[in-house]
């Protein structure tokens, strides 16, 4: 008998069904994002005022995101790249059935509905991009050259093009940088690197004339926020008041009076960081940013042991775009960037957003529990 009281044959059979049920997940990523989990749980339930409904549904959430995660760990890498092509193609016909018929919510086309529910094909393009890039660049691996490089650049711009027209200026950056870290990883000449950078800096005047009026209103508020404090300079001062006013150590969980006053505007989604800052102060923000490298430094270390081109790629944007969430949503918060709608990963309230980062957890799982097959 085993100390649970169990009889030996049933309590190894409880442990081979464990061990194939974990087998391809990677123990050190699970443990940080669940951490990450809790601690959002626990500045949510602050920031939406003990509201254990929002809290719940945020549960079913992280529930959701992590058998998600699960599922595509146990999807080997060559299967993602089988359905490349077709997930990509895919997600610009739906693009394009927003751009012709899709529902408008706040000024925004970014919705379509399917049946009896409604989708954002543009958190689709968030996977099917850098999927679609990386076996690109598998394919022509031993041949590369720079009108591969521009091909891969046509991939890129055009779902960006069609997602920034919606407006949603948030999901095209996230889009773009995925993108471009392929473009980077895959080995794109510094040089090349630099003429784009300059020639970026050189149209800003004309992205300027392309911007939407409240997007450009963005842009001058995180210059100087005062000029229109109770309209659009109110999200960054009362989100930097938050932050600075929890000082060292923080005013403690369930005490932040930015929060719990109603100063602090989209606290449980966007401004959620604003809440975490001044309940637990510097010394908490550097627990977080800790947590947040320990991810980003997992995922380096799965990409630079990825057996193929393909899934380094693939494994390099999922890292980097993770670091990008959580780059502009602090940097917005803290008053350093334009606000835009990009959440705090694993932390914010919402579905779609979470279930996407889990699922590319599960990518770099997969990536890094199957290499042996590869490599075989």
């Amino acid at each position: 008998m085993e100390p649970t009281g169990l009889p030996a044959n049933s309590w190894n059979g409880i442990r081979r069904l464990a061990a194939r049920l974990t087998r391809h997940i990677d123990g050190v990523l699970l443990g940080i994002v669940l951490a990450l989990m809790v601690v959002g749980l626990a500045v949510l339930f602050s920031a939406s005022n003990a509201n254990l409904a929002r809290v719940s549904g945020q549960l079913v959430n992280l529930l959701v995101g992590l058998a998600v995660m699960w599922t595509f760990a146990n999807v080997p890498p060559h299967y993602l790249m089988r359905y490349a092509v077709p997930l990509y193609v895919l997600g610009m016909l739906l693009l394009v059935c927003v751009a012709a018929f899709g529902e408008v919510v706040n000024g925004a086309r970014r919705w379509l509905y399917v049946g009896l529910t409604r989708i954002q094909p543009s958190e689709l393009m968030k996977i099917a991009v850098p999927l679609m890039m990386a076996w690109y660049f598998e394919r022509y691996e031993a041949t590369l050259k720079l009108r591969n490089y521009t091909a891969a650049v046509v991939l890129l711009a055009v779902p960006v093009g069609f997602i920034a027209r919606q407006p949603d200026l948030g999901t095209a950056l996230l889009i773009a940088a995925s993108g471009f870290y392929v473009l980077f990883l895959a080995g794109l000449s510094w040089r090349v690197i630099a003429g784009l950078a300059v020639a970026g800096a050189g149209s800003l005047p004309l992205l300027w004339s392309t911007l939407h009026d409240y997007q450009r209103q963005r842009i001058l508020t995180l210059i100087d926020p005062m000029q229109d404090p109770l309209g659009a300079g109110y999200h960054t001062i009362q989100s930097t008041i938050a932050v600075g006013s929890g000082g060292v150590i923080g005013k403690g969980w369930l005490k932040g009076t930015q929060a719990h006053l109603d100063f602090i505007p989209e606290r449980t989604t966007d401004f959620i960081f604003a809440v975490y800052s001044e309940e637990f102060g510097l010394l908490g923000n550097l627990v977080l940013l800790v947590l947040f490298m320990l991810v980003i430094a997992r995922g380096l270390v799965i990409t630079a042991n990825a057996p193929t081109l393909f899934t380094r790629l693939l494994a390099g944007a999922v890292t980097l775009t993770f670091f990008t969430y959580a780059f502009v949503n602090m940097g917005m918060v803290s008053g350093l960037l334009p606000v835009v709608g990009v959440p705090l990963p694993l932390m914010s309230y919402g579905g779609t957003s979470l279930v996407t980062i889990c699922l590319g957890f599960g990518i770099l799982m997969s990536i890094q529990t199957h290499k042996k097959l590869v490599q075989t």
